[in-house]
């Protein structure tokens, strides 16, 4: 395939609330390799939304219903969500798991969830996962557990993980000096925007 093939309009979704944090130094690669093939990115900051748990109304599934009865920031979310083409999720982990943002996030896509695959806006949703954390193995840290929780939800409404990177880093930032994953999110980034 070539370059400017198969544009794509993306959505990254960073659940970190440091702007300069490890995750977000790895979305912004993700981000770079999205953009090196023609596609464009919006980028979305959770940490800055007022997004608020999940209800467990149900109101999302009934009979004609209009979405989420949640009037929150995820209302002028739902929309870009569901009109891009891939997202990039980015979250660090914090006590064992993703982010309590990206968490939030994650339980309030379960609006867009639908049996019907025919109006189900995550199926097939070509979504890359990026991750770090400050232990030097992903097991120890959580970072598994995250992975795995992204793994789950997302193949049980249909979505395509196109690739996960995931690295260590105490510092805001630190992770750049890792070129190998640095090269390695780049490529998920092109992978994730071209079919």
């Amino acid at each position: 395939m070539q370059i400017g093939e198969n544009l794509k309009h993306v959505v990254a979704l960073l659940g970190s609330p440091r702007k300069k944090g490890n995750s977000t130094v790895l979305a912004k690669q993700i981000i770079q390799g999205v953009e090196s093939v023609g596609a464009k990115v919006e980028t979305v900051y959770l940490n800055g939304l007022n997004i608020k748990p999940c209800q467990g109304c149900y109101a999302c599934k009934k009979k004609n219903s209009t979405g989420c009865a949640v009037d929150d920031d995820m209302q002028s979310l739902y929309p870009k969500l569901v009109e891009s083409d891939a997202w990039i999720i980015a979250s660090p982990v914090y006590w064992f798991n993703m982010s309590a943002q990206t968490k939030i996030f994650m339980d309030r896509c379960f609006a867009l969830w639908n049996e019907d695959l025919e109006i189900n806006p995550m199926y097939k949703k070509r979504i890359a996962i990026a991750m770090s954390y400050g232990d030097s193995d992903p097991f120890d840290s959580g970072c598994v557990n995250a992975l795995r929780s992204f793994q789950d939800a997302y193949r049980y409404v249909g979505a395509i993980i196109v690739g996960m990177v995931y690295g260590s880093a105490e510092e805001p930032g630190e992770i750049a000096s890792n070129a190998e994953l640095m090269a390695q999110a780049k490529e998920i980034g092109k992978k994730l925007a071209v079919n």
